[in-house]
């Protein structure tokens, strides 16, 4: 018998298990993340910077996929940490640039055992992670593009 439901249960749908291992994985980065004073979201946005050095508010959005609601936020409480700066660009006043400090970059030495920690708590061969890690990127690439 053809069930005409079978599409709205959790076990068809592909977002359920992405969004409930992402909520896992974030859970799980949380005790590394308490020991340098960072919250997952202020974590991805130092690396973004750690790997740019200056990035502006947009670029660095669309780095993370986040919009500027949820970015100026994080970048409020990192520029109060002493992280990071932020300054209207001389070529153009409407360009928010964002740069790492000396402090910023003092946390990268501290935050660097953290990649490390983590995979020590994924069971997942390194060849499965570099598949899993290929095909969310070939998702984000095509079908979430900003």
């Amino acid at each position: 018998m053809n069930d005409k439901y079978e599409s709205l249960k959790l076990k068809s749908q592909l977002c359920f298990p992405l969004y409930a291992c992402a909520k896992e994985i974030i859970r799980r980065y949380k005790p590394f993340l308490d020991q340098v004073d960072l919250t997952y979201t202020q974590y991805i946005t130092m690396m973004a910077l750690w790997e740019n050095t200056s990035m502006n508010v947009r670029e660095l959005g669309s780095c993370l996929f986040l919009d500027s609601g949820t970015l100026t936020p994080v970048l409020k409480k990192l520029e109060a940490k002493g992280y990071l700066t932020r300054s209207r660009s001389k070529e153009d006043e409407r360009n928010l640039i964002v740069t790492v400090t000396e402090k910023g970059w003092e946390l990268r030495d501290k935050a660097l055992s953290i990649p490390q920690s983590m995979s020590a708590c994924i069971s997942l061969q390194p060849e499965e992670a570099a598949v899993l890690y290929k095909l969310l990127y070939k998702l984000l690439d095509t079908n979430m593009a900003p």
